[in-house]
Parts: structure tokens; C-alpha cells; sequence
């Protein structure tokens, strides 16, 4: 094996994964009351079955709260980028696997591919808003065609592609220049 780099992103927490804690928990503490109430009003037993949902309840928060962490792993090894997304340090999906020599445009910012149309896009990025730092790849797959992968790599992972990229595209990531 010629090199392997390998960098572990975690993603940015948004408002959207605050608001579905907090949710969570709102319902979790509404359980017990809205059954407490129905125990007076219908019969006894359903406080047990309140007591009961919440005690699932906890359990299923947890799970919520916890699957809310995400992680992005980018290997390279040799010509392949694989990328594979972490929930919660316990579950590992491989999002996909690009040869770095079939990637036709590798570019930071959105601006050179806001025009172009993909049949799949694969986002694997810190945050999704951050256009300073996230790289646009272009390549074409076998399974879906002209495909978009949205990533944060850090330079050792660029410098473990470079060897294997495309001369105009090395030139115009790591030189600053502009390529034909």
C-alpha cells in the first residue's frame, strides 16, 4: 500500500438538533402528566401505563439526543476516497467511494458548480453553510452518473489525493493558478 491518510470531521450542531432535543424532552415530561390526568378521569391503571411509556421514553430520548452526533470519516488509500458517515460512535455507513483519478473538478466554494446538475450528491461536510471551507468534487459513478461530493478535508487528505488528481486540477488547487 503506497499511503493511507485519514481524517475523522465531526459536523456542526445546527438549531434543527437543538430544537429536536428539546422536543424530545417536552414530550418526555408531557407523557407522565397527560396520563396522570387520565388516570383520574378514566380509570386508574393508566398512570401505570403512563409510568410505563415514560420509562421507554428515556430510552428512546436517549437515542434521539445521542443519534443527533455525527461524524464524517475520509480515508485515502492509494487512488480511492472513501467516505463513511458515524452516528454516534455506533453505526458506521459508508456514504461513498470515489477513484481520485475520476474526479473531473475539485474546487473550493460553490460557485463553479452552482450550475451544473447532478443525478446524486453526496454531502459529507463539518457544516453546510460554511462555503469558505468545504470542497466540491465532480466525478462521474458507474451506479448513479455525475455525481457531487460536498467535503471538509484537511491537507493531509488533499496531499494524499494530489498524486493522483489531474494536472489541472493540482495546478489550480495547490499552485493558485488557473488552468485552461
Amino acid at each position: 500500500m503506497e499511503g493511507f491518510n485519514e481524517q475523522v470531521v465531526k459536523r456542526a450542531n445546527k438549531p434543527i438538533n437543538l430544537f429536536i432535543k428539546i422536543i424530545s424532552v417536552i414530550i418526555l415530561i408531557a407523557i407522565p402528566i397527560v396520563f396522570s390526568f387520565l388516570a383520574f378521569a378514566v380509570t386508574a391503571y393508566m398512570f401505570y401505563v403512563g409510568l410505563f411509556l415514560f420509562i421507554i421514553g428515556i430510552y428512546v430520548v436517549w437515542y434521539i439526543i445521542s443519534s443527533q452526533k455525527v461524524e464524517f470519516e475520509y480515508s485515502v488509500a492509494g487512488d480511492e476516497l472513501d467516505v463513511s458517515k458515524i452516528i454516534s460512535l455506533r453505526k458506521r455507513k459508508r456514504i461513498c467511494k470515489v477513484p481520485v483519478r475520476e474526479i473531473e473538478k475539485l474546487e473550493k466554494g460553490e460557485k463553479s458548480v452552482n450550475s451544473m446538475r447532478f443525478s446524486k450528491t453526496f454531502i459529507a461536510a463539518r457544516d453546510i453553510d460554511a462555503d469558505s471551507e468545504n470542497y466540491y468534487a465532480v466525478f462521474n459513478s458507474a451506479a448513479y452518473g455525475k455525481c457531487l461530493l460536498i467535503f471538509t478535508p484537511n491537507k493531509q487528505i488533499l496531499e494524499g489525493m494530489k498524486k493522483y488528481l489531474n494536472k489541472d486540477i493540482v495546478i489550480k488547487l495547490f499552485y493558485n493558478r488557473n488552468a485552461g
